[in-house]
C-alpha cells in the first residue's frame, strides 16, 4: 500500500461523516482517482464500469469492476476478499444487459433499494446509461449527487501526499530539462516527445527514480499549434524562428507535480519576449499572494492587476487543483484560480498556477505546481521561467 492503514481509515471517517451530512446512506464513486483515494486501487480498467461503493453500516469500501480485473484489486487495495466485486464478462459491453445490473441486484441484496444513495453525476466515467439502469432497478431509492464529495476532502493534503508530489517534480524538471537538450531545428516532434517520456518514466543518471503514465497526455505544440493550449506532439519538425509550448507532468504513485515552459528557436520577435515578461511579471504577484487565509480570487487579482496593467487580455482561469489524478486530465476539479472564486486557501492545499497566453498565431507558457504552507507557499519546482533560447 502506498499509505498507511490508519491514513486510509481516517480518510473513510472523513467520507462517512460528508455523507451524513449530506443525508447519504450510500455512495457510488466512479472516478478513479476516488476510488484510488479510498482503496489504493489502481489499475487501467476504468474503460469499463467499475467503482467503489461507500455503505454507511459498512467498515470497509466494497470494489466493483469486471472479474478479471478483481485481481487488480486483490494487489493493490488492503480490502477482504468478500468486499471485491467482479461481475461476469458477459455484461460487458453486451446489450441489453449492463454491469449497473450487477451493480443493482448487489443493492437489493443487503437491502439498500430503499436507501438515500450518493452517485457522481458528472464523471467522465458514470454514464448517462448507468443512471439510468440503477434509477430503473431502484425506484424506491433516493438518488442524491455526491459529485466531487470526495475531491473536496481530497483538497488538503497529508504529508505523505506532498512527498508523493515532490517525487513527481524532479521528474517532471528532468523531463524539462530533456526537452530543452533535444529540441533542434529537423527534428522531429515526436523524436523528443520520446526522449521526454523516457525520462518521465525511467528518470535519468541523477534522477533514480521512476514515474508513471500521466493523467494528461504531454502538451508540445510549435509555431502556429502553439496558439492553441492543448495540442500534442507530431511527426512534424522543429522550425527555426517558432515557439514551442511544453507542458509535462512528473508522476509517482498518481499524484502529479506539472511544469510549462515554452522554447524558442532563433530570435524570437519583441512581442514573444515582452508578453512573457510581463506573464512572469503577473506569475511572481500570484505566487506572492498564494497564502493561508486568501482566495482564489486574491491569487487571481494578484495575476491579472499585472496583465491589465500592461494591456494584456486572458480569459481563461489562470489555475486550478492538482495532485491524484487519471486520465483524462490530472487537475482535481475543486479550486479554480479565477475573479469572484472565493475558495479559501489552507495549509497544504496544492494547485496548478497555469499562465498561458495564447495569441492569434502564437503561445506562450509558464506554470508552477504550488504548495501552500503555513506562513505562504513554497513552488514544487526550481526551473527557470526565462524563455529558453536555441
Amino acid at each position: 500500500m502506498n499509505f498507511t492503514t490508519q491514513e486510509y481509515s481516517t480518510r473513510l471517517t472523513n467520507v462517512k461523516n460528508k455523507m451524513s451530512e449530506k443525508g447519504m446512506d450510500l455512495l457510488i464513486l466512479s472516478d478513479p482517482s476516488n476510488m484510488n483515494y479510498l482503496t489504493g486501487y489502481d489499475g487501467w480498467s476504468f474503460y469499463v464500469p467499475q467503482g467503489v461503493i461507500i455503505a454507511i453500516d459498512k467498515d470497509e469500501p466494497i470494489w466493483f469492476g469486471r472479474k478479471q480485473d478483481s485481481k487488480g484489486a486483490r494487489i493493490t487495495t488492503f480490502l477482504k476478499d468478500e468486499n471485491i466485486l467482479g461481475y461476469p464478462e458477459k455484461l460487458i459491453q453486451s446489450p441489453p444487459s449492463h454491469p449497473y445490473d450487477y451493480v443493482a441486484n448487489y443493492i437489493h441484496e443487503n437491502k439498500w433499494e430503499n436507501k438515500k444513495i450518493g452517485v457522481e453525476m458528472d464523471s467522465y466515467y458514470y454514464t448517462a446509461e448507468s443512471h439510468e439502469r440503477l434509477i430503473k432497478q431502484c425506484p424506491n431509492a433516493q438518488f442524491k449527487n455526491g459529485h466531487l464529495l470526495v475531491n473536496w476532502i481530497r483538497y488538503v493534503k497529508s504529508e505523505s501526499e506532498i512527498a508523493y508530489m515532490k517525487q513527481g517534480a524532479k521528474l517532471v524538471q528532468a523531463g524539462m530539462q530533456t526537452a530543452y537538450n533535444e529540441i533542434k531545428p529537423g527534428i522531429k516532434q515526436s523524436f523528443v516527445a520520446g526522449k521526454i517520456q523516457e525520462t518521465l518514466l525511467g528518470g535519468n543518471e541523477e534522477i533514480k527514480i521512476g514515474g508513471e503514465y500521466a493523467g494528461l497526455n504531454m502538451i508540445l505544440a510549435s509555431g502556429k499549434s502553439a496558439s492553441a493550449s492543448h495540442l500534442t506532439p507530431t511527426d512534424k519538425q522543429f522550425n527555426q524562428n517558432e515557439g514551442t509550448i511544453i507542458e509535462l507532468g512528473g508522476v509517482k504513485n498518481r499524484y502529479h507535480c506539472a511544469l510549462s515552459r515554452t522554447v524558442y528557436i532563433g530570435k524570437p520577435d519583441s512581442k514573444i519576449d515582452d508578453t512573457l515578461k510581463i506573464t512572469n511579471e503577473g506569475v511572481e504577484k500570484a505566487i506572492e499572494s498564494t497564502r493561508p487565509g486568501n482566495t482564489c480570487h486574491d491569487v487571481a487579482v494578484a495575476f491579472w492587476s499585472v496583465l491589465e496593467k500592461y494591456g494584456l487580455e486572458k480569459e481563461s482561469r489562470c489555475g486550478y487543483s492538482i495532485g491524484l489524478g487519471y486520465p483524462p486530465d490530472w487537475g482535481e476539479h475543486t479550486l479554480s484560480i479565477r475573479k469572484n472564486e472565493m475558495t479559501l486557501l489552507y495549509p497544504n492545499v496544492t494547485y496548478h498556477l497555469m499562465a498561458g497566453m495564447w495569441m492569434d498565431t502564437w503561445g506562450l507558457e509558464i506554470s508552477e505546481s504550488i504548495r501552500v504552507t503555513e506562513n505562504g507557499c513554497e513552488l514544487f519546482c526550481d526551473f527557470p521561467r526565462n524563455l529558453h533560447l536555441v
